[in-house]
């Protein structure tokens, strides 16, 4: 996986205020924090993040350069993108948060699942259903793969291929349960055919303005002699 760079510029305001301050200007407000390092304020160019970042799938390595070297930012960092806030609108970015990462330290990441092929058993008819759309791995932060891909040419209808079935990159290793299921074949949705749709359809409702059935008379008791 190759690493993105992003430029980071040191900021000490903070607020609302200060975070649309930023925004019109072309920045996006952002935090970088790790277990070894105290938080950082920056800032990061609107332009960078929608052509270098916004477009990431899955778990992605990052380099943040300063701007200032000596700044309150602590110069370069490997990082990943924690979160990325987006307006509910136009889906401009917002907020981001980078977590600094140890490159000899093994972690846990989420990385995307491309299903290839075209099952046989949707060839006959049946449903590709995917089950899980990312796995969860462990792994190098240098190791990340950018995507996995399950190749599904081979499934027919009710097979399904789980997570022991997928061959992983060198120094990659699944999370959780191997008999966790990625994918599967639905079978065909059939349609009724008319006669079996007559048999299931209720008893058609009585015409408009007909009587209705009269109901039989209760039987009269008669009272006993007194």
């Amino acid at each position: 996986m190759d690493t993105v760079e992003i430029t980071i510029h040191p900021r000490s305001e903070t607020g609302k205020g200060s975070a649309r301050r930023m925004r019109r200007s072309g920045q996006v407000p952002g935090i970088v924090y790790g277990p070894k390092r105290t938080p950082a304020m920056v800032a990061v160019d609107a332009i960078q993040v929608e052509r270098r970042l916004a477009h990431l799938e899955g778990s992605h390595l990052i380099r943040l350069v300063s701007a200032e070297p000596g700044g309150s930012d602590g110069g370069e960092r490997m990082v990943l993108v924690r979160e990325m806030q987006r307006h509910p609108v136009t889906g401009a970015v917002l907020h981001a948060d980078f977590y600094e990462v140890d490159l000899t330290e093994r972690l846990a990441v989420s990385v995307p699942l491309h299903f290839i092929g075209k099952a046989v058993g949707v060839v006959a008819g049946g449903i590709l259903q995917p089950i899980l759309r990312e796995l969860e791995v462990e792994c190098l932060p240098t190791e990340i793969p950018e995507f996995i891909e399950v190749d599904v040419t081979a499934l027919g209808i009710h097979d399904a291929i789980h997570v022991a079935d997928v061959r992983l990159p060198e120094g990659v290793a699944a999370i959780g349960e191997s008999t966790r299921t990625l994918v599967t074949v639905l079978p065909p949705t059939v349609e009724a055919k008319p006669a079996e749709a007559a048999e299931a359809a209720p008893e058609a409702a009585a015409p408009e303005g007909a009587a209705p059935e009269a109901a039989p008379a209760a039987p009269t008791q008669k009272g006993g002699e007194g």
